[in-house]
């Protein structure tokens, strides 16, 4: 049984890293790399949970104006994979626009710029021919 996720607020200090469990309490880390353990065996012990049960997002603050940066930095990874997933489905159905037009697949793939076999993943033939809903092509001797 999962009981759910903990947020832990690390904040640095003198000795190492002070680790404020949202709703369980405070411990300590002597370093950021092993704050999720500590905390994890902190909420373990206070909650008398399996340390398995639940899980952790320790949130440094850094402090001196590198945790805004932090945010920045995040919702830039954020926008590079949401701009990243939109680019992909364009390629996919570019990839299916031209296959439609007749090019063959290795024909498709030095339009894209992308392999052979990176466009054989994009026309997701395999898939389509189990499911039936690949049309016969035009050509079939034509080689893809």
């Amino acid at each position: 049984m999962t009981h759910g996720m903990y947020r832990v607020v690390a904040k640095r200090w003198k000795h190492g890293w002070e680790l404020h469990v949202d709703g369980v309490g405070v411990t300590q880390s002597r370093t950021l790399v092993d704050a999720e353990a500590m905390a994890r065996d902190h909420i373990s012990v206070v909650l008398d949970l399996p340390d398995d049960a639940f899980g952790i997002e320790v949130v440094p603050e850094i402090g001196a104006g590198a945790d805004g940066e932090l945010l920045n930095l995040g919702q830039a990874d954020r926008e590079a994979e949401d701009a990243r997933e939109r680019a992909v489905a364009q390629r996919r159905r570019v990839a299916r626009q031209l296959d439609s037009l007749g090019l063959s697949g290795r024909e498709v793939a030095v339009v894209l710029k992308v392999s052979p076999q990176r466009v054989s993943q994009l026309l997701d033939r395999r898939r389509r021919q189990a499911d039936g809903s690949h049309v016969a092509e035009k050509n079939p001797s034509r080689q893809r």
